[in-house]
C-alpha cells in the first residue's frame, strides 16, 4: 500500500522523501482504521484500496499544507485533470479565479471525500 500511495504522490509530480514513509505509513494506518470504523468492518475490502490511497494523500497534501512544508509540489500538474468514473474535473492551467491555493483545497478536498463509495461497504452495528 505504501508503494502504491508513493506512486500517487509522484502522479501529482511531488518528489517523495524518506521523511515521507513514516507519516504516511501513520495516515494509511489513520485512514484504514477510520474506513473500518465507518463501514463496521475488520478488513478493507479489495474494492476500497483507490479510495484509501486516495484518502492517504489528501491527508498527507493537507498536513503538509497546514505546516506550509509543501514546497515542491507542483499544482498545475496535479489539477490539471481528475476524472474518476463519471465525474471529471478539469482546470485549465493560468485560466478561472481561482488562486493556486483554492485550487491545491479543492484537490485536497476531491482527494477525501469518498463518504458515498464507503456507504456501499457499510454494515449494520447490532
Amino acid at each position: 500500500m505504501l508503494e502504491d500511495v508513493k506512486e500517487r504522490l509522484m502522479s501529482f509530480d511531488y518528489q517523495v522523501t524518506e521523511e515521507d514513509s513514516w507519516i504516511l505509513t501513520f495516515l494509511i494506518q489513520k485512514v484504514e482504521n477510520h474506513i473500518k470504523i465507518i463501514c463496521n468492518i475488520d478488513c478493507i475490502p479489495n474494492e476500497l484500496s483507490n479510495i484509501v490511497i486516495d484518502m492517504v494523500v489528501g491527508e498527507f497534501l493537507l498536513n503538509k499544507k497546514s505546516m506550509g512544508n509543501l514546497a515542491g509540489f507542483n499544482l498545475e500538474t496535479a489539477i490539471k485533470q481528475i476524472q474518476e468514473g463519471d465525474t471529471s474535473i478539469t482546470y485549465a492551467i493560468g485560466d478561472g479565479d481561482l488562486t493556486p491555493e483554492k485550487r491545491l483545497d479543492l484537490l485536497i478536498n476531491y482527494l477525501m471525500d469518498h463518504d458515498k463509495e464507503l456507504i456501499s461497504h457499510r454494515c449494520i452495528k447490532w
